[in-house]
């Protein structure tokens, strides 16, 4: 693997996408960093130091992940990757319900533009909407609920203006950046954003977790994290490969097909999506109930505050994690149903003489496919749900922070282990065409 790397340093250009890769983070990390003006720096430190792991720490700490801590400092980049990743969600889901989105995703390359294109257009208001509402919150002290300090020093309408708009095009900057890493550097932008962002908050993770449980803690945490790493890597691997035969066919004067290749299906065929979606809506029903009570004269009395209360407020509870465990696997079918048709598939391998060997092309190759899909969907979804609630389980180990900030399991650790294993393969490809031997021998 060292051997490996030296090479890819040695070829001028693949080091000159590297670093420049490298560059573009290093600029992310800078602005995730640098406070937006009109806000009190010091007075933000010093209320995420009181306040840190309340409910507001629990309804953003999914932004705050991805923004790498950057949204409770309220930065440039405090919104970060969030608005291009709900805008992608919105319109691959809107492909199986609008059909011009559906023709435009068949049309090849000027489709795909026009459709990256809507979702550029769509993530710019979405983070319009995200820093009005991290904005007012800031001002009115539900973003860092508990603290008494002022965390804006002018609350006027012209400068909370300013600030969403600063915000907003941090958002687009980093959207921009993010386009740019994957045209010009290693792997995908926006997955390495964010790579670096959930990067940048495990090692302050760490030292919490040693300054306040000792090393013996430390230590098992370290051991159970290198664990589950083995554990996700070998089932992100995964896959089931379907054997696929192609007739051979004349074309002209040549001869084409007849070559055995297969279809993969992979154990998680959803990635992390299911996770986020059901993130975001076990947060739903706290929001709604701040957003009650700031209006209601006897906060707390009614039954829907006491269900949130009993139900949906504490992560360690047993009926938090079973409802975000079912989340997590009703979402993973979902989305496997929206972004795998069967029909389509069993299609394409009609349209170019491919078939099953055993099964007749058309219905009973996409039926085969659909019982197959559904097989697999369940452990892949079993083992998301297990990775989800795995900080949820041990709570009381971790940091008094965000349970998803937790270096051991949960988003962070199945985004970094599969955009670490997308870049490696993207190097490792380049490598191959330059006849170097690649990191995976």
């Amino acid at each position: 693997m060292l051997s490996a790397f030296i090479s890819s340093l040695r070829t001028a250009d693949l080091r000159r996408k590297i670093l420049f890769t490298l560059g573009v983070v290093l600029l992310y990390r800078v602005g995730a960093s640098l406070p937006s003006p009109g806000v009190n720096y010091p007075n933000v430190q010093e209320c995420i130091a009181q306040v840190s792991g309340g409910e507001s720490g629990q309804i953003y700490s999914l932004i705050n992940l991805f923004s790498g801590g950057a949204l409770l400092q309220l930065s440039v980049f405090a919104v970060g990757v969030m608005p291009y990743i709900t805008a992608s969600i919105i319109v691959q889901l809107l492909t199986v319900v609008i059909p011009r989105f559906e023709q435009l995703r068949k049309e090849g390359q000027a489709g795909q533009s026009k459709m990256t294109q809507y979702t550029r257009y769509l993530a710019v208001a979405l983070a319009v909407l995200q820093s009005t509402s991290i904005v007012a919150l800031a001002a009115n002290g539900g973003l860092l609920q508990g603290c008494t300090l002022d965390v804006i020093d002018d609350q006027a309408i012209f400068s909370l203006v300013v600030i969403v708009l600063v915000m907003t095009a941090g958002a687009t900057l980093v959207m921009w950046m993010g386009e740019l890493v994957t045209e010009r550097g290693i792997g995908n932008g926006m997955s390495l954003i964010i790579f670096a962002s959930i990067a940048a908050a495990m090692p302050g993770e760490g030292k919490s977790i040693l300054d306040s449980r000792g090393g013996m803690v430390f230590a098992a945490v370290c051991a159970g994290a290198l664990l589950i790493i083995i554990g996700v890597v070998f089932v992100e691997q995964g896959q089931r490969r379907i054997p696929v035969q192609y007739a051979k066919r004349m074309v002209g004067r040549r001869m084409y097909g007849g070559t055995s290749t297969y279809l993969p299906l992979k154990v998680n065929q959803a990635g992390v999506i299911p996770v986020i979606f059901a993130s975001s809506l076990i947060y739903i029903p706290q929001l709604i109930t701040q957003l009650i009570q700031s209006g209601s004269s006897n906060p707390g009395t009614g039954w829907w505050d006491r269900f949130v209360a009993e139900y949906l407020t504490d992560p360690s509870s047993p009926w938090y994690i079973g409802i975000y465990f079912a989340l997590i696997i009703f979402f993973t079918y979902f989305y496997v149903s929206i972004t795998f048709n069967p029909d389509e598939r069993a299609d394409e391998m009609k349209k170019f003489g491919g078939f099953i060997p055993g099964i007749r092309p058309g219905k009973p190759t996409a039926d085969y496919l659909r019982y197959v899909l559904s097989r697999i969907t369940l452990p892949g979804s079993i083992y998301l749900g297990v990775i989800a609630v795995i900080p949820n389980l041990f709570l009381s180990v971790g940091s008094s922070g965000p349970v998803q900030n937790l270096p051991f399991g949960g988003v962070g650790v199945l985004i970094m282990i599969g955009v670490g294993l997308d870049t490696v393969k993207q190097i490792e490809s380049q490598l191959m065409q330059r006849n170097y031997e690649g990191f995976l021998k």
